[in-house]
């Protein structure tokens, strides 16, 4: 865990000297150069010390870089298709996933892989329906729908034009 370093460049971000933080904290100089060099590990106290006055919140001084903020250009996202329809990768952190999903007129996208999780789609642009078991519902635009995954599940675009779901999911699988 790199913590000393994420304290530096927060410091260094406000502009604040180690003599400034020193002053506020009751921290030495030295104890600051050791803790942003990662020579040595602050306790809980001290790291909310700091964290209060750089004024971030403790938590985030924790966070391992693949845990903190992910950013995920357009134009860098991860295609896939299915058949005709078009799958892309919004973003995806811990076991959290975002899908875009395309579905041109008559297109369905089935989830028949049954596993333990969850889902909630969101309909951007067109007219689907959205099938589990024995239930079956239409949506339009700004509707949405979940699920739980350990059934299988299916939408099919029902408009005449292109539709756009927002899908976000997870598997328990991908939580441990």
């Amino acid at each position: 865990m790199d913590i000393g370093s994420k304290i530096r460049a927060i410091r260094n971000r406000k502009k604040i000297t180690i003599a400034q933080m020193c002053e506020a904290t009751g921290l030495s100089k030295g104890f600051i150069s050791n803790v942003e060099n990662n020579n040595t590990s602050p306790s809980i106290s001290t790291l909310q010390t700091i964290a209060n006055f750089l004024e971030v919140p403790l938590p985030y001084l924790l966070l391992e870089k693949k845990e903190q903020l992910q950013v995920v250009r357009k134009n860098e996202r991860t295609q896939s298709f299915d058949k005709d329809s078009k799958i892309e990768l919004v973003g995806s952190i811990g076991s959290l996933k975002m899908n875009m999903l395309e579905l041109p007129p008559g297109a369905t996208m089935e989830n028949s892989d049954a596993q333990a999780g969850q889902e909630c789609h969101l309909v951007l642009q067109g007219k689907v329906i959205a099938e589990q078991g024995e239930e079956s519902v239409v949506l339009e635009e700004g509707d949405s729908f979940c699920c739980n995954t350990c059934v299988p599940h299916k939408v099919k675009n029902i408009g005449e034009e292109k539709a756009v779901v927002l899908v976000a999911g997870r598997t328990e699988m991908e939580m441990k």
